[in-house]
């Protein structure tokens, strides 16, 4: 594999497509974003992996940024059965590293396809229901239902991004406010945020793969970022790096700090392979 992206697209049967890209030589790093992001997400972490010997393949999630939006549901199970069906495309088993949303898909993945998952790391995760009222969850449904999503999340992306914004925050946000714009995918992004993260949580149980949680002290998606982490940590018998001063998206808002740990913890696995 080269040094140069490369966008390929994976086939899911009677659906659309899952577009990825493919840098780097060496063990296999999976990257996935979650709901509402791009594989642009880890702009500054692909590099770093690259440079330390990694082949790392970054990837869209259904009805986001080049992959298709002709699939018949989105969520959190979709994007586990992806991340499936990629890993067997690639031949080789990866760790994967899984924000938001798709940290719950990656733990479902190490659950029942533990020969496919080398370790995981979860940057935000998701891998429970979120401690909100109804009503709560309702309000952000609305707010990212049609016509008006594009516009909602615009507005939404700088609270997530709480703490220190990357210098390029204010194009980032506009290329993924332009992706949800194009026909389609405003529906896809707002079909996703119904995602259940109930089976990710059942889940948990089964993973033996090594677990790196990686979390934001100022992530806003959760009440108490830290005594999540560590609750996930625990859980899956695996270790927490907080990162402070960051928000739900600390790989492109610490990249130098979450890159640090990431690529330690692939040593890590790697040597005990």
């Amino acid at each position: 594999m080269t040094n140069t992206p490369t966008t390929r697209y994976l086939p899911v049967p009677n659906q659309g497509r899952i577009a990825y890209d493919v840098q780097g030589s060496g063990p296999l790093a999976l990257l996935v974003p979650g709901m509402g992001d791009l594989r642009g997400g880890y702009r500054f972490l692909t590099p770093a992996l690259v440079a330390a010997g990694y082949t790392v393949v970054t990837t869209d999630l259904r009805g986001h940024g080049d992959s298709d939006t002709a699939f018949s549901s989105y969520g959190t199970n979709d994007t586990a059965s992806d991340i499936a069906a990629l890993l067997r495309e690639l031949g080789e088993p990866a760790t994967i590293v899984g924000n938001s949303m798709a940290a719950g898909s990656a733990v479902i993945v190490a659950a029942e396809h533990p020969e496919l998952v080398s370790g995981l790391v979860l940057v935000g995760p998701f891998v429970r229901p979120p401690a909100t009222s109804k009503a709560e969850l309702a309000i952000f449904r609305i707010l990212m239902a049609r016509p008006w999503v594009a516009a909602a999340w615009k507005a939404y992306m700088p609270t997530l991004y709480a703490g220190i914004k990357p210098a390029d925050f204010a194009e980032y946000r506009a290329t993924v406010v332009a992706s949800i714009k194009r026909p389609g995918y405003a529906d896809a992004f707002s079909r996703t945020t119904h995602a259940d993260h109930s089976h990710a949580a059942e889940s948990l149980a089964a993973v033996t793969a090594p677990t790196l949680v990686v979390m934001g002290d100022k992530d806003p998606d959760f009440k108490q970022p830290q005594a999540e982490a560590e609750w996930i940590a625990t859980t899956l018998h695996g270790t927490t790096v907080m990162v402070p001063d960051a928000g739900h998206y600390p790989q492109s808002q610490r990249p130098e700090l979450v890159s640090a740990a990431i690529v330690d913890f692939l040593s890590a696995v790697t040597h005990n392979a």
